[in-house]
């Protein structure tokens, strides 16, 4: 038997895929990820029960722009909202750009987050026009607006596939950072968008 006849005729071994190898990591980010989302929902969840059950006072945790006894609600206001639609809306937003961020950009996201709440209560604050602004609105566009923008400056395939993604269903975040309907905070969501 010739010397090297038994490695020519074995099936070759495909090269291995640097992705599928990556697989199980981005699978536990994931979890990970949503699993945080998840727990966020249930906060954001049961601060409004408690809303609603009078344990807590809307006005006395909302963000009063200027007034300097309002300051607390750079804290608290992400996490009152003025109905269960608003806590619907945002509950979404936070689940799925939350888990999407968390998954795509682990470090990035929860080094913004702190960033991104107290900025976008800061800046509503600051700028802000009258009335109470409330509701976790501030995080998502700084959550959205994190992800296009990483999307733009990484570049990588799963960058842009995120920032697709979050576009896809987000994309109506770019509008509503100017005034245009009444009774929604566009300085809460321009200033959470800046802060992303």
């Amino acid at each position: 038997m010739r010397e090297g006849w038994a490695s020519e005729y074995e099936p070759r071994q495909a090269p291995e895929d640097p992705e599928l190898k990556e697989a199980p990591a981005v699978l536990e980010r994931f979890k990970r990820a949503l699993n945080l989302s998840l727990a966020s929902l249930i906060v954001l969840a049961l601060a409004f029960w408690l809303q609603v059950e009078g344990f807590v006072s809307t006005q006395a945790l909302s963000i009063r722009p200027q007034d300097p006894g309002s300051l607390i609600g750079i804290l608290t206001a992400p996490l009152m909202h003025g109905s269960l639609g608003h806590l619907g809306a945002n509950a979404f937003a936070v689940l799925t750009l939350g888990t999407l961020a968390g998954t795509v950009f682990p470090q990035a996201t929860w080094r913004s987050l702190p960033v991104i709440w107290i900025g976008s209560g800061l800046g509503t604050w600051l700028i802000g026009t009258g009335g109470s602004h409330i509701g976790a609105s501030g995080v998502t566009h700084g959550l959205g607006f994190l992800v296009f923008a990483l999307g733009v400056l990484r570049r990588d395939r799963a960058a842009v596939a995120a920032a697709m993604i979050a576009f896809l269903f987000f994309g109506g975040m770019l509008i509503t950072i100017f005034p245009n309907e009444v009774g929604v905070s566009w300085e809460y969501h321009l200033a959470g968008a800046i802060s992303g």
